[in-house]
């Protein structure tokens, strides 16, 4: 009977996502998201006083982990000394990211830009004394990269938001209805202040499973964003009325459906600044993630979490430098590119250009002979290392005369070429890939 339930369950939840995600019509969207699915990179910014204890980002008091009183105090630490906004915006275009998102409020309330709404903000509640948002968009917008805000639509210091701690709430809307008419008319002010002062090129909310769809207005809201800016972008945390999807940390192990969609993650294991969180990944953790998800179609959104001065730990520092080495060197088979090949023709990532007549191989863990490729009917023209342009010899093994059924493509791994992390061949075809799908003998 539990296993039937848990089936059910599921059941029912897959039918309310495809419900979900046919309130945008993709056609509709379908050229304002061409930016966003070229563009492959993007660097979501934790930063809030929770970097002040470098404690969990709001859900530490949610959660009992910290008292609010003690964990509201942290306002007073928040200093942005060393906020260098010119720093950070270099930094996120040397990793060849093409749009930034950056926190307005997480979930404790505190808002990192002057809201007129309230007074709990950095502008008039911390010793920063100004906001974040404005500076950074500024340098982001020189270097060409989209801007994004983070927005969460609950907020458990509002006090007529209903929910509070994991244990306990305010009251129920349904038997208070003038409080949460309240607490929306003051989100969505929020929601407006933002694009009317900043006009956001990404909105990404958070935040919406404490209440349903009606309750939120996500339907107004997706109205009144793109009125100001029809080619905003919206993430799916609006209760279906997102346009792209959004995974958290753990890697789709099969490819979304979804047209659009981006893997937010981490660089250790949490998303502001914690010190005590040294399980930082290694450069070729991040590169391979990344490849992945660009090889079936999506974008990554990494993560880092600025201290309560303003200035970014050293170890991510050093790995988005070391993403963004990478990524210069490996730009062609990166950026621009569509999702690869599907399983079984290619033992690892594969990504192909806009045209695809050019097929990009990613070799985890640099092997040190040959790699096949399958069931490709093209006639290639070349072979070469991505960043180096040096040739690569290849032949083609099994191929029958009499049968339409392509032979195995052998390709050998230049060792002189080999790059630290990770090594991208190319495959240049005459014409765009056609691939075999079929069983292979004589009923192909």
């Amino acid at each position: 009977m539990l296993k039937k339930n848990i089936f059910l369950m599921l059941a029912i939840l897959v039918v309310i996502n495809l419900k979900a995600q046919s309130r945008v019509n993709q056609t509709d969207i379908k050229d304002k998201m061409q930016w966003f699915s070229d563009a492959k990179l993007g660097i979501f910014i934790h930063t809030g006083i929770y970097a002040v204890k470098g404690i969990g980002e709001s859900w530490s008091f949610h959660n009992h982990e910290i008292d609010y009183e003690s964990y509201m105090s942290q306002l007073e630490g928040f200093t942005l000394d060393n906020y260098q906004p010119d720093e950070w915006a270099e930094l996120i275009s040397k990793t060849g990211a093409r749009y930034a998102v950056i926190t307005s409020k997480h979930h404790d309330g505190v808002a990192l830009y002057d809201t007129k709404m309230n007074d709990l903000s950095i502008v008039k509640a911390s010793p920063a004394g100004v906001g974040m948002i404005d500076p950074l968009f500024t340098e982001l917008r020189k270097r060409n990269i989209k801007c994004g805000i983070y927005y969460s639509l609950l907020d458990w210091s509002y006090p007529d938001y209903p929910g509070f701690l994991k244990d306990s709430s305010r009251y129920k809307v349904t038997e208070q209805p003038e409080r949460w008419d309240k607490f929306r008319t003051f989100s969505q002010g929020q929601i407006t202040e933002l694009f009317e002062t900043f006009n956001p090129d990404i909105w990404w909310f958070d935040g919406d499973w404490e209440q349903s769809a009606e309750l939120w207005e996500a339907a107004k809201i997706r109205k009144m964003i793109l009125k100001k800016n029809p080619e905003a972008i919206i993430n799916g945390r609006l209760q279906g009325y997102g346009d792209y999807e959004t995974p958290e940390q753990n890697f789709p192990v099969s490819r979304p459906d979804f047209p659009w969609w981006e893997l937010c993650m981490t660089l250790n294991n949490s998303w502001g600044y914690q010190p005590a969180d040294t399980n930082y990944k290694t450069p070729y953790e991040v590169i391979t993630i990344f490849a992945d998800v660009i090889s079936y179609g999506g974008n990554l959104l990494l993560d880092i979490g600025p201290r309560a001065d303003g200035t970014i730990p050293e170890e991510q520092q050093y790995l988005l430098n070391e993403l963004g080495v990478w990524n210069k060197k490996h730009q062609e088979a990166v950026f621009n590119t569509r999702a690869g090949l599907p399983p079984g023709h290619f033992y690892g990532p594969t990504t192909l250009s806009a045209d695809s007549t050019s097929l990009y191989l990613f070799l985890n863990g640099n092997p040190r002979d040959q790699i096949v490729l399958k069931g490709i009917f093209n006639e290639i023209e070349h072979v070469s290392v991505v960043g180096h342009n040096a040739p690569v010899s290849w032949k083609i093994v099994g191929k029958i005369s009499w049968s339409p059924v392509p032979g195995l493509i052998y390709i050998q791994v230049p060792q002189q070429h080999l790059d630290p992390y990770l090594t991208v061949l190319k495959v240049k075809f005459k014409k765009p890939v056609k691939i075999y799908r079929g069983r292979g003998g004589l009923g192909i």
